[in-house]
């Protein structure tokens, strides 16, 4: 797998380390309140379970999955709820935990559901964040790592469902993605 990547953007330590301080802060920002982890697949379990090993506090943890890709590495614009969460949230504190913002579509949808479902309060935390790809406007509160525009995997994210479980974020070389 290794040989289909350009660039090593960011290794587990460096991660690692990141996820703790985020968990810190977290656990700092939703100290009394009724906390709900809500993990975007399937890209963001790898990150969220390490983040939530760091978050010390009661907390429950539900999923969504869904989908603005589709199989292309281009947004088509239209986000569908694959699979919805489990448990409501009305009167909950949600944090939504993303594997990446490219556009912002995904996450500007979901926070604006979740607040018609009763939410307290919606915040976003995301292990990567791309600005440069950002159609709408996205608040994020906790940011793992902005960068640059590449087609990146390992991690949680993937490319045609592969390269998941690298134990690091990479740049996937053009030639993958383009033939």
């Amino acid at each position: 797998m290794e040989a289909f990547i350009k660039e090593v953007l960011l290794d587990e330590d460096t991660l690692l380390k990141r996820i703790k301080e985020l968990g810190t802060k977290i656990t700092e920002d939703y100290n009394g309140k009724d906390l709900v982890v809500v993990g975007i697949l399937k890209g963001a379990v790898i990150f969220m379970s390490e983040l939530v090993k760091n978050i010390k506090l009661p907390i429950t943890i539900d999923f969504m999955a869904v989908s603005s890709y589709g199989k292309s590495t281009i947004s088509t614009g239209e986000v569908r709820i694959i699979k919805d969460l489990d448990f409501s949230v009305e009167g909950k504190d949600i944090l939504i935990v993303e594997d990446i913002i490219d556009t912002g579509l995904t996450l500007n949808y979901l926070t604006d559901i979740l607040k018609k479902r009763g939410a307290n309060d919606v915040r976003i935390c995301t292990l990567l964040d791309k600005p440069e790809r950002r159609t709408v406007g996205v608040h994020v509160d906790y940011l793992g790592f902005e960068i640059p525009d590449e087609f990146v995997v390992g991690y949680g994210l993937d490319y045609s469902e592969q390269y998941r479980n690298l134990p690091y974020v990479g740049a996937l070389k053009e030639d993958v993605y383009n033939s």
